[in-house]
């Protein structure tokens, strides 16, 4: 399993230390060093749809001034692809090839303990 994001976002920190504390084995990619591409970003949009992954309430977005641009769904994916960080952290690819986006304590339960 795979969990993507930056070492200092809050909800990727909550998100490891679940995952460590549940005793849950995780290879973690940092965007910072390794970003993602489009191809990978067209298959996330696929699985969650591109709202749930585009992160419209981040830092990043706001010095961006991307809400003046009125984003459509193209223009989103295009961002996406260009600033890893507007991505909503983390992004978890489970072995059975679903995705997971963002830090939910309740969800991260029902899927990692059943």
């Amino acid at each position: 399993m795979r969990v993507y994001g930056i070492k200092t976002c809050g909800s990727v920190k909550k998100a490891l230390k679940f995952l460590n504390e549940s005793g849950i084995e995780y290879e973690f990619i940092d965007f910072k060093k390794t970003p993602v591409d489009c191809e990978k970003i067209d298959s996330w949009i696929v699985k969650v749809g591109i709202d749930k992954l585009f992160n419209s309430r981040g830092t990043k977005y706001r010095t961006l001034k991307l809400k003046e641009l009125n984003l459509d769904d193209a223009g989103k994916r295009e961002w996406l692809c260009k600033e890893n960080l507007l991505i909503k952290r983390p992004v978890i690819e489970l072995d059975d090839g679903n995705i997971v986006v963002g830090f939910d304590e309740e969800q991260y339960r029902e899927i990692f303990h059943g």
